[in-house]
Order: structure tokens, then C-alpha cells, then sequence
């Protein structure tokens, strides 16, 4: 997102996602495409837009404000799928850390409710 590159984070954090839900998201850019943008109804006006370098809850009332990015993952040489991944939390809006666990939890149902139909159809894709 070339807005993201512009706009400066008000603050970053490490953080630590749980394998699973990194890896839910590769295989969901993987299978749905690149970038993917999911709504997250349980954040009226927030969505996610989702791809390999950046994972960016925007306000769609505010012309796709970036409010906070999970970014900057730690992949190199991951020889693992079930370790965690460490990655960098940017907040650009004031109250972003209110949501920022709610807003990942959202979008891990988002996907699952996204990939449920690709599964049933019988696509077999390695992760990856």
C-alpha cells in the first residue's frame, strides 16, 4: 500500500503470531489471490487488506486510512509451520491498540469463513 509508505506509524510493537493464523493467510493469498480484502463486521467501517508483506486494517469511511499493520514478518529461513512468527505491529491511529487483538481475531474468522467454500470444493493446495 503506497499510502502505508507515506504515512508514518504513531507507534510499532513486536509482536508474535501464532503459526496458525500466519499460515491461514498464506494459504488464503494463495488460493483467493493478491492483495486480499476481507471486511471485519465486528469493526463497523474496518476491513483488512491483506498481502505477503503487510496485513493493513483500513477505515473504509476515511478513504482506506491505514489504522494498524501487522508487518516486517520474521520468514526468513522458516524451516517450521508450526512456530510462531514474530513480526512488527504498526498503530497509526490514536486508538488502535484498543483493537488490535479483536481486529486479528476478526480476521482469522473472515478467512476461515473465506476459505470454508474453497475447501469444500476440494482444492488441494500445499501451504507454502
Amino acid at each position: 500500500m503506497t499510502l502505508m509508505r507515506e504515512l508514518p506509524p504513531l507507534r510499532s510493537l513486536p509482536r508474535r503470531l501464532e503459526a496458525a493464523c500466519y499460515n491461514r493467510v498464506r494459504l488464503a493469498l494463495r488460493r483467493l489471490g493478491r492483495p486480499l480484502r476481507l471486511a471485519l463486521p465486528q469493526h463497523r467501517g474496518i476491513e483488512a487488506v491483506l498481502d505477503d508483506d503487510a496485513w493493513v486494517c483500513v477505515d473504509t469511511t476515511r478513504d482506506d486510512l491505514p489504522v494498524l499493520a501487522w508487518r516486517a514478518f520474521a520468514v526468513q529461513g522458516r524451516d517450521s509451520l508450526h512456530r510462531p512468527v514474530d513480526c512488527r505491529l504498526e498503530l497509526y491511529h490514536y486508538h488502535a491498540g484498543l483493537i488490535m487483538g479483536s481486529a486479528l481475531e476478526a480476521l482469522e474468522a473472515a478467512l476461515h469463513a473465506r476459505l470454508a467454500p474453497v475447501a469444500a470444493g476440494g482444492a488441494d493446495d500445499a501451504a507454502g
